[in-house]
């Protein structure tokens, strides 16, 4: 039986999830027992995710605009996205304490920033509707984490809306960009495009460095 776009979706995303609690970190700030510090950190990591994601996602809008033009909208809507991000993370990193000084002087850990990196990587090579396929699954457990942490913010770090903004964005559906990701997604199926197992390793690469991501930033708590 051929799947749908909706489908194929639906099935690669649930078999690309998270195990439960492997992300260590989330529920430490979820009972606000996380260290602004470490909150500080993540900021300061997302800031430099954000600038690599970006890049790729503009790159891969311009690589897909010739290669699979279906896929370009989906790539163009991550990147508008990518520049809300950067301008509401600015007020999360100040209620965490962060100066311009600090972030200037900031070193990045290389477990946070493997994600991008492997994000860059798929924007030079990764077949576009492939790796449509691959963020989507991966943004369904970030956006989750996220609406985790904003609540958390709230409750028990006393942290203003704009504070929580860059977290509320990509906890909120988002029916457009699903829209974009089911064109570009139906297109690659119907002209032979899509290679499930390459899809699958390129979830579950990018899920694994996910988990390193806050694993990372999990393990500044127990020094």
């Amino acid at each position: 039986m051929t799947l749908t776009a909706r489908e194929l979706l639906d099935t690669t995303t649930g078999k690309l999830a998270p195990d439960p609690g492997t992300n260590r970190l989330l529920p430490l700030i979820a009972r606000g027992a996380a260290e602004r510090d470490t909150l500080a950190a993540l900021a300061l990591e997302q800031r430099q995710v954000i600038a690599a994601d970006l890049r790729s996602f503009r790159h891969l809008a311009e690589r897909s605009a010739a290669e699979e033009p279906a896929s370009a909208p989906f790539f163009a809507m991550l990147a508008e996205g990518e520049e809300v991000a950067a301008q509401r993370l600015g007020a999360f990193a100040e209620a965490c304490g962060v100066d311009e000084a600090r972030a200037s002087a900031y070193e990045p850990l290389p477990g946070c920033q493997a994600y991008p990196s492997y994000v860059a990587w798929l924007a030079l090579g990764g077949g576009p509707a492939d790796v449509v396929l691959a963020l989507s699954a991966n943004f369904s457990a970030w956006g989750g984490y996220c609406a985790t942490i904003a609540e958390a913010l709230r409750r028990h770090y006393g942290f203003t809306d704009e504070a929580c903004g860059f977290f509320d964005f990509f906890a909120e559906p988002a029916p457009e960009l699903d829209q974009r990701a089911r064109e570009a997604v139906q297109a690659g199926l119907d002209t032979g495009r899509i290679d499930e197992d390459l899809v699958h390793r390129h979830g579950r690469l990018l899920q694994a460095y996910e988990t390193m991501f806050w694993h990372t930033l999990w393990e500044l708590e127990q020094r």
